[in-house]
């Protein structure tokens, strides 16, 4: 189970880091809405998969 929740982390973290560049490469091109959209919900998907993860223990 160890490496299930080790695993959870870093598809999280990554789907943020994904979100994260989304916003800046929208922002660097001169910005889209769905752009700055698809960043904040990758984000927002990392940041859940976390608490989530962390909520149960």
């Amino acid at each position: 189970m160890n490496v299930y929740r080790s695993l959870v982390m870093v598809f999280a973290i990554l789907f943020m880091g994904i979100g994260i560049a989304l916003v800046i490469v929208t922002a660097v091109h001169g910005g889209a809405a769905f752009g700055y959209l698809m960043g904040t919900l990758f984000f927002a998907l990392g940041v859940g998969r976390l608490y989530l993860l962390r909520r149960r223990r």
